[in-house]
């Protein structure tokens, strides 16, 4: 069974309205909409329930009985499509940010623009800018399944770089083997 992602069922579904958009028939694409509003109510009472059942103490340790759902991105996106993550956006941001090849740290998330600002922690080789974009968009793809919240990400300038390889080699004596010097021969 294939497995479908967040961004690509809403985009598949942004198609469809669309397509009945163009048709002309007012009356068709508001029964669409509403189709896709009574199915999303029902699918997020049904997940609200099973966080409810999980939830319980019989089910054992919040953390064995959540923790595999919340690191799997499927889940976590239904989760907060409906609005029923438990965790709050911070943890969500560090849960996505330590998923990268790269470490980064969060250096501020802006809840009125939804930016985040990244730091890398790490050298990132040459510190050109493909590599910089490199980091940046992976941070992008984590975020987008665990913090939709998050609509941008910036990386802080100044991030560490590989020191330039200095080489040092000996230079020739000026003097000569009588420790003169030899423009003095």
């Amino acid at each position: 069974m294939s497995t479908t992602t967040a961004e690509e069922a809403g985009r598949r579904v942004e198609e469809v309205l669309d397509r009945l958009a163009e048709s002309g028939d007012a009356a068709a694409c508001a029964a669409a909409e509403e189709v896709v509003r009574v199915l999303m109510e029902f699918y997020g009472s049904g997940i609200a329930r099973v966080v409810e059942l999980l939830g319980s103490p019989a089910a054992g340790p919040p953390a064995d009985r959540l923790g595999p759902l919340l690191a799997d991105e499927l889940v976590a996106s239904l989760l907060n499509l409906h609005g029923l993550h438990p965790e709050d956006v911070p943890t969500r941001i560090d849960r996505s940010l330590s998923a990268l090849s790269q470490p980064v740290e969060n250096a501020g998330f802006d809840t009125a623009t939804g930016v985040l600002r990244l730091r890398v922690t790490a050298s990132t080789g040459c510190g050109c800018s493909g590599t910089q974009e490199s980091i940046r968009q992976a941070a992008v793809d984590a975020l987008a399944c665990f913090a939709p919240e998050v609509t941008g990400v910036e990386l802080e300038s100044g991030a560490p770089r590989e020191p330039a390889l200095l080489q040092i080699g000996t230079r020739p004596s000026l003097a000569g083997a009588d420790g003169r010097s030899s423009a003095a021969l």
